[in-house]
């Protein structure tokens, strides 16, 4: 019947504390085994070659929106404007594009590779309220920025609902 007792203060910081201590201590057994495995890098490199090895690059997109507009941006480093393709639907925004790995010397040797590269595909819903003719985008320091107009019917469209009491 321990489980219907009421919380209490040191009963909820005596768990935090032994969730914190056994997430140190699987954070510690992580480091020491990707140590294990990659080694002295200097003397010891691990060469990553093939794409299988490499992170999948993703996009992270931010969506705000305000009674005019919505704004989407995304953050592409390392890309040109060339890489991006930006399209539209009636109800979808698609951004695709590649991160292409560096071309390296051949006398150089790669020791560590943790950047992301490949093709990615990101699809956001949009509402009918847009107004596609006039979406525009930009990019500029790696960051794509697309406005996507709301349509006069989007503006004029706002009801208010009343709240009744019980």
């Amino acid at each position: 019947m321990n489980f219907l007792k009421p919380w209490v203060a040191e009963d909820r910081e005596r768990l935090l504390s032994d969730m914190n201590s056994r997430m140190n201590t699987l954070q510690r057994e992580f480091n020491q085994f990707f140590d294990n495995f990659a080694g002295n890098w200097r003397s010891n490199p691990v060469v990553l070659e093939g794409e299988k090895f490499f992170n999948r690059f993703v996009p992270s997109i931010n969506i705000r929106e305000n009674e005019k507009e919505i704004v989407v941006t995304a953050e592409l480093p390392g890309l040109e404007e060339k890489d991006i393709n930006i399209s539209h639907s009636d109800n979808e925004l698609v951004l695709e594009g590649e991160k292409k790995i560096e071309k390296r010397d051949e006398k150089e040797q790669a020791h560590i590779i943790e950047s992301a590269y490949g093709s990615f595909r990101r699809v956001i819903g949009l509402p009918a309220t847009i107004d596609l003719a006039k979406i525009d985008a930009k990019f500029k320091n790696g960051v794509l920025t697309i406005t996507l107009p709301k349509n006069e019917k989007a503006k004029t469209n706002v009801k208010k609902i009343e709240v009744k009491t019980g």
